[in-house]
């Protein structure tokens, strides 16, 4: 995703935010604008900091005045169709958080941030005013968390993230959770489905460094609604693909040992880079049971150590002596998300968050 949406800041992009700039600021320099941003470095700029270069650049073409600089921003964006989003217009909310953290900016940009967000995103700029006035911001989320718009409920919940993908990490909220947990109460049944999965990326960041709160929050929230069965189920992830037996409770999955577990087998001892390897088995309960089946690749790096990523197969339930069997296949094709690389690997069966059988394979070079 970063590297797709960086791509997106191209000549054309740039030059038509120039323009829609000069159409309401006569004298903005378009021209000058775009050359200052796609400077020599900007080929070796990622996402943010190309980003970052487009804001710092409206500060220096806009208005010195900030109110003047926000209100021709205001009117650009004004110009959008209605119900207009893409968070390549990122740029606009950080200008805020560039040029707007004065204490006497603090109204103005907090309008800023919630006008900007329908139209693109405020979560990356919003962070550095819960980092520096935390109490005040947080407040102001759960004003937010009220809001008629979705996209402005979504920011009160994924602006404090305690980990949000390429944001600032909140620091404090990694330490202490707390905070962010009012916030997330107030949206647990939240009507839109946007901002749901904020609130379930939320409890997941919560999940990693606090479990016990975490299952502590799936207990308390598990079975009051469709909508927040949903976050709850979402929100564990993490800690259902660790096995952990509390949650895994939560959801009702059996203990393994009621799961008997036939015929683990490779479809072959080798693949090719580029290719598919296939496993097989077949799973019989001794009793009623619901079962979730998991499988664990132990991929080799580059530097020729290994890291497991887990992939779910199934959740079903099982009458007593239920039988069931199963062919997997996983693609080995190199992929913008993952490199491949030649070594022994390895294929980890899980039923219910137990392991129940590990089969070593080969991955060769590429054909």
């Amino acid at each position: 995703m970063p590297e797709l949406l960086k791509n997106r800041y191209h000549y054309g992009a740039l030059h038509e935010l120039a323009l829609s700039i000069r159409a309401v600021y006569g004298s903005f320099q378009a021209d000058d604008f775009v050359n200052d941003v796609m400077d020599k470095t900007w080929d070796e700029l990622e996402l943010k900091a190309r980003m970052r270069k487009i804001a710092i650049n409206l500060g220096r073409y806009l208005p010195a005045d900030y109110e003047r600089a926000l209100g021709i921003i205001d009117e650009v964006v004004a110009g959008y169709p209605e119900g207009f989003n893409d968070f390549t217009l990122m740029y606009f909310p950080d200008f805020v958080e560039v040029y707007g953290q004065d204490e006497c900016h603090w109204d103005l940009s907090i309008a800023a941030l919630e006008r900007y967000t329908p139209s693109s995103s405020s979560e990356f700029a919003v962070r550095p005013f819960i980092i520096n006035h935390e109490e005040r911001m947080m407040q102001q989320m759960a004003v937010w968390a009220r809001h008629d718009n979705e996209h402005v409920r979504r920011l009160a919940s994924e602006g404090c993230r305690p980990s949000l993908p390429w944001g600032q990490a909140l620091v404090s909220f990694k330490k202490n959770p707390l905070p962010v947990l009012g916030i997330l109460e107030q949206l647990k049944a939240d009507p839109s489905l946007y901002v749901r999965k904020s609130v379930a990326n939320n409890l997941n960041d919560i999940s990693k460094t606090h479990p016990d709160l975490a299952v502590k929050i799936a207990r308390d929230w598990y079975g009051q609604n469709e909508h927040t069965d949903w976050i709850v189920k979402h929100g564990c992830r993490t800690l259902l693909k660790k096995g952990n037996r509390d949650v895994l409770g939560i959801f009702g999955f059996s203990d393994d040992d009621c799961v008997d577990v036939d015929g683990f087998a490779l479809g072959a001892a080798s693949v090719s880079i580029g290719e598919d390897m296939t496993f097989s088995f077949e799973i019989e309960t001794k009793k009623e049971a619901k079962v979730r089946l998991e499988y664990g690749i132990d991929y080799v790096k580059a530097n020729g150590r290994r890291n497991r990523k887990i992939f779910q197969i199934s959740e079903l339930s099982l009458k007593e002596n239920g039988r069931k069997s199963y062919t997997k296949k996983h693609s080995f094709a190199d992929a913008s998300t993952r490199k491949h690389y030649p070594g022994t690997h390895s294929v980890t069966l899980i039923v219910s968050g137990t392991e129940r059988g590990t089969l070593d394979f080969e991955v060769l070079a590429a054909k």
